[in-house]
């Protein structure tokens, strides 16, 4: 799990709990197990309407995903450039078919550098393996954000269930009014709980677990898209000093890859 979103999540949910323990001390009157069932289970029902079961089923399954540390980090970009890098030289020295035998067991960890890796050994020029990858990776990247969007129709549907809720809510305490009109304060701040719980789940939940599956999918592309730079300077046979320049273009500076370095430390 990632220390700083469990950090930051345990402190926001700490300073929310806390403004509201400093203004009641009735702490139970925010809890309401039918104003909650309604809220949620209306927003599902409208939900697996929309959608196909099985797309509403993995953006669920991904909501838990984010709090665990991503597997595309900083130092794995720069891992790709040097990959690139060592392939170009094995390209040199020995030609395309080195190039398969080093990837072999790759292909299986990576579909996508697999496939990507096929296309330069199928001998496939620059601009062509540039064409075939980009359209990978832009179909590839609209099927997972299909999640996120899932997430955000789902925070668009949950408060007008928390307002439903609301209007059932004051119809039945209207309904018990006449025979005791001193449930009315109370039946009123139940009514209320669900428009409360309508706003909270997607700002709460919802919306957060959108942005974060969509963010995560945003840098999965821009890695493929740095590794389809490599695969094609590859296909164009590139010097390798050239592809680390081309590579390092994509990246901050401060996660450049240097050839010089690389081999001194050697």
């Amino acid at each position: 799990m990632s220390l700083a979103t469990l950090i930051g999540f345990i402190a926001g949910i700490a300073l929310f709990l806390g403004s509201i323990f400093l203004s009641t001390d009735n702490y139970f009157v925010f809890l309401d197990f039918a104003s909650f069932l309604m809220v949620v289970g209306g927003t599902f029902a409208s939900t697996f309407i929309s959608y196909e079961p099985r797309y509403v089923m993995q953006a669920i399954r991904l909501m838990t995903s984010i709090f665990f540390a991503p597997k595309i980090q900083r130092g794995v970009l720069q891992g790709e450039v040097g990959r690139c890098i060592r392939w170009g030289y094995l390209i040199q020295k020995t030609g395309l078919n080195a190039l398969e035998a080093d990837t072999t067991k790759l292909k299986k960890q990576d579909r996508f550098l697999g496939f990507g890796v096929d296309l330069v050994v199928a001998g496939y020029t620059g601009a062509e393996v540039r064409q075939i990858l980009t359209n990978s990776i832009e179909t590839t990247f609209q099927r997972n954000c299909v999640p996120a969007d899932i997430l955000r129709n789902m925070a668009g549907t949950a408060p007008a269930y928390g307002m439903i809720g609301t209007l059932v809510g004051l119809i039945i305490m209207l309904g018990k009014m006449g025979a005791d009109p001193s449930a009315l304060g109370p039946g009123m701040a139940v009514a209320l709980i669900t428009t409360l719980y309508g706003v909270l789940l997607p700002r709460l939940v919802l919306l957060p677990a959108s942005s974060k599956i969509q963010q995560r999918e945003e840098i999965v592309r821009f890695r493929n898209y740095l590794v389809a730079e490599g695969l094609c300077l590859l296909a164009e046979r590139r010097n390798p000093r050239f592809i680390q320049d081309a590579m390092n273009s994509f990246l901050d500076p401060s996660i450049h890859f240097d050839i010089d370095k690389q081999l001194k430390n050697r």
